[in-house]
């Protein structure tokens, strides 16, 4: 999937027309996005994101096509929107479905004319952006209960891109895996890692609820977990090994062995610190979540460093 996305963006880049994105939440949408701005002739332009969901509805107008002072209680000065930001570039519009139909009319004449008029001003701003937006609703079963513009979803969906979710998709996980290692290692200022091949079998049997974004946060939180050279199963949390798909070649041994009290007391710490962050540190909590004595839990959480409230 992975190598045929980059064909695709490869054609896609350089061609200057507006693109539609689906796919569930947290798949790549925005990942996506930002190689095609990059890959374009836009690439020194501005790439600016925006997620209309999170954005009170009262105030996308103004977030996108900005406004001038006046133009109601709040606006004691200008302020350019969203749209003048990009000029020259790329705006990525997340959750497109989210927009109310008043706002939809609004953003299909920007398309059209290539111009904005900020909120209180009397005349029209000519921009030069290339939109990119993106969903995770099925915006074909909202043109049909009218909840989205038939008009506007024609406009946007000159290149349509699907993107699948992760569980359906697990050839790419090497890749991304290899890919979030470099960029946190970079962002932490820690030496490049590399992850044991008993640790990716684990991601590539797990179902990834959370898609790629839920990835890149487990390699986040195995990078600051890890204390050596290589990612193993003992950095990666233990929901992993109860929720994976049946695979066997899970429970093999490996070819160069393995510290089986080591890799169990790792997974006890796992558990253990997992109980301690459901009960806010209370270890007596803690020990009753699992079935252990709260001496033995003591005991234990002192020699695996974790620390409680009592």
């Amino acid at each position: 999937m992975m190598q045929t996305a980059c064909k695709q963006l490869g054609r896609v880049a350089p061609q200057d027309v507006y693109v539609l994105i689906l796919g569930e939440s947290g798949t790549g949408k925005e990942l996506i996005a930002r190689a095609i701005h990059y890959n374009s002739p836009r690439t020194g332009g501005p790439f600016v994101a925006v997620n209309l969901a999170a954005v009170p509805e009262t105030l996308i107008e103004s977030e996108l096509f900005g406004h001038k002072k006046g133009a109601f209680t709040d606006a004691r000065t200008d302020k350019p929107g969203l749209f003048t930001e990009s000029d020259g570039g790329t705006i990525f519009l997340d959750e497109i479905g989210e927009l109310a139909l008043g706002l939809q009319a609004k953003l299909l004449r920007v398309l059209q004319d290539y111009e904005i008029r900020p909120v209180g001003a009397t005349k029209n701003q000519r921009v030069d952006v290339r939109v990119i937006a993106a969903t995770n609703k099925d915006l074909e079963a909202m043109l049909a209960d009218g909840s989205f513009r038939e008009d506007l979803y024609y406009r946007l969906n000159v290149i349509h891109l699907d993107l699948p979710p992760l569980r359906q998709r697990r050839e790419d996980i090497p890749l991304l895996v290899d890919f979030f290692l470099q960029k946190c290692c970079k962002q932490m200022d820690l030496p490049p890692k590399q992850i044991s091949v008993e640790a990716m079998q684990m991601l590539e049997s797990y179902d990834w609820p959370g898609n790629v974004r839920e990835l890149e946060n487990l390699i986040e939180r195995a990078l600051a977990l890890s204390h050596s050279e290589t990612i193993t199963t003992r950095d990666l949390p233990v929901h992993l090994l109860t929720h994976r798909r049946m695979d066997s070649s899970l429970i093999e041994l490996p070819e160069e062995g393995l510290d089986l009290e080591a890799y169990l007391e790792g997974i006890r710490a796992q558990l253990m610190q997992q109980a301690l962050e459901r009960t806010d540190g209370v270890q007596t909590q803690a020990a009753e979540l699992l079935g252990m004595s709260f001496r033995s839990f003591r005991y234990y959480a002192k020699k695996a460093g974790l620390k409680g409230g009592d």
